[in-house]
């Protein structure tokens, strides 16, 4: 789409901001720290485990500032932002360690302001301010519908739709699409119904069987206080691509109301939060895609490319930090680590770093550093290794949560028990192209038991002697050295 006036404007407010917020940092060194991913990846509770681990204490030997004892404190402070609603860390704490649960999904955005006083190696003190943004990775696939319109987001989207596994779960939408006549009078309670089914789609589209990631738009999934409103009661019409809708048409209401939610939802977004980040990491939940299918994969990886193509990436300089901040770093993260033994963790980075090869290949183009990795936030298992016949399996201990069932069994949240993980391929490419697929855990007593997607409770912590428990975990320290170490040397 041509470079409108509207475009102009939001160019002009972007540079006034990145001017305050460069004058703000100059003698107060921050960095904005975005956190998303897509449903279920784990965000919540990554911020709640990084804080935690630097503000009480943890094992992060791969982090060289803390390693090394540099850091003298780390403190949570009142956050910049005062219209974003702060992320609960407490409460998210006392869900993990307490009661033993996951916390909710993030569902809004939030913000945490976390101040780490240190010690450069040549003994200078200094602080660097670290503002945490969580926001949900649903609305990040938003920005690209700012350069479309609505009949090229229709064409894409009912495109999409039609491939499998979509096409089965858009069965009720799609016949109700077949009733529509784009050019006939504007109707609400049509229009209602189309939304409702379309959302239906998305919402089916996301469950566990089918984890698809490509499902814009993103507030239609978690509306908010936007529930109802005519910004979010759309949904895509059979139109050609650079037709005009008849003026009081459905086409017109729907094209209408698809700008409202540009308007309304996608650019404050952008504007007030997304333009203004340093950092970003993305986390993914790639077992749930592949344990899904090649077809799951290959949604993961539009939807990827799709996120990395909406960052504003390159290399920081003096003049990107007055007039427009660019991403400088991005990490991505295979969460769920821990749902696998560790000879297979080298595995699972492989599989993320194929879903986002092709798309970090431009990024890096522009002097940007990307990175994989392959973690788990908190550890909710140990190994172990289990007897099979003769043979001594690489296995993995944990407690289902309670009314969690595998090969019908249903566990109580009290329950051990020990599931052999199997091993992932050491090419992923046949992941991909479906020759090869993971068949996701296996008890040992039978392999017909589904584990794929058991979910295990948080550990119980054991405090050593005085100190406070620390939470366990896989590569958050990896995570941090690369998103905020050169920041503290």
């Amino acid at each position: 789409m041509a470079f409108s006036f509207q475009d102009m404007v939001e160019e002009a407010r972007l540079s006034a901001q990145a001017l305050i917020d460069y004058g703000e940092h100059f003698f107060n060194p921050t960095v904005r720290l975005g956190v998303t991913g897509l449903s279920r990846a784990g965000k919540t509770v990554f911020i709640t485990a990084l804080i935690h681990g630097l503000t009480r204490g943890g094992r992060f030997p791969v982090f060289d500032a803390y390693a090394s004892g540099r850091i003298a404190r780390a403190h949570l402070a009142p956050q910049p932002d005062d219209a974003v609603p702060r992320f609960a860390y407490e409460s998210h704490l006392r869900a993990l360690v307490e009661e033993r649960r996951w916390p909710n999904s993030t569902v809004d955005i939030s913000e945490l302001r976390l101040v780490i006083d240190y010690q450069r190696p040549n003994g200078a003190d200094r602080t660097l301010t670290l503002d945490i943004v969580d926001y949900p990775g649903e609305w990040l696939l938003d920005l690209p519908l700012l350069q479309k319109s609505f009949e090229q987001w229709s064409a894409e989207s009912l495109a999409l739709s039609r491939e499998a596994p979509r096409a089965h779960l858009a069965g009720e939408w799609h016949a109700h699409l077949a009733t529509l006549k784009p050019e006939a009078r504007e109707d609400e309670q049509a229009t209602l119904a189309a939304a409702k089914l379309f959302t239906d789609y998305l919402r089916a589209c996301r469950d566990e069987r089918f984890a698809m990631s490509l499902l814009p738009p993103g507030r239609f999934l978690m509306p908010g206080n936007l529930a109802g409103s005519p910004a979010l009661t759309f949904a895509p019409l059979e139109v050609p691509i650079g037709g005009h809708a008849p003026e009081g048409s459905l086409w017109a209401m729907m094209v209408r109301r698809y700008e409202a939610y540009k308007d309304v939802v996608v650019r404050p977004f952008f504007r007030d939060h997304f333009a203004r980040l340093d950092r970003q990491i993305v986390l993914a939940d790639a077992l749930a895609a592949f344990n899904s299918g090649p077809e799951a994969l290959h949604d993961l990886e539009a939807a990827l490319a799709g996120i990395l193509d909406c960052f504003n990436i390159g290399r920081s300089t003096l003049l990107s930090s007055l007039f427009r901040p660019r991403i400088d770093r991005i990490l991505f993260a295979a969460t769920k680590a821990d749902h696998l033994h560790h000879s297979s963790h080298d595995r699972l980075e492989a599989v993320l770093r194929r879903a986002v090869s092709g798309a970090v290949a431009r990024a890096e183009s522009t002097g940007a550093s990307i990175d994989v990795v392959a973690l788990a936030a908190v550890r909710a298992t140990t190994e172990a290794q289990v007897a099979r016949g003769r043979d001594k399996l690489p296995s993995i201990l944990g407690t289902p949560a309670a009314g969690e069932s595998a090969g019908g069994e249903f566990f109580d949240g009290n329950t051990e028990v020990a599931t052999f993980p199997g091993d992932l391929p050491l090419d992923p490419e046949p992941l991909f192209n479906g020759r090869d697929a993971f068949r996701g855990l296996a008890t040992e007593a039978a392999e017909r038991s589904d584990f794929r997607f058991l979910r295990f409770r948080p550990p119980t912590l054991e405090r050593e002697g005085t100190e406070p428990p620390t939470l366990p975990h896989i590569r958050l320290d990896r995570a941090l050295q690369f998103l905020i170490g050169d920041k503290l040397a």
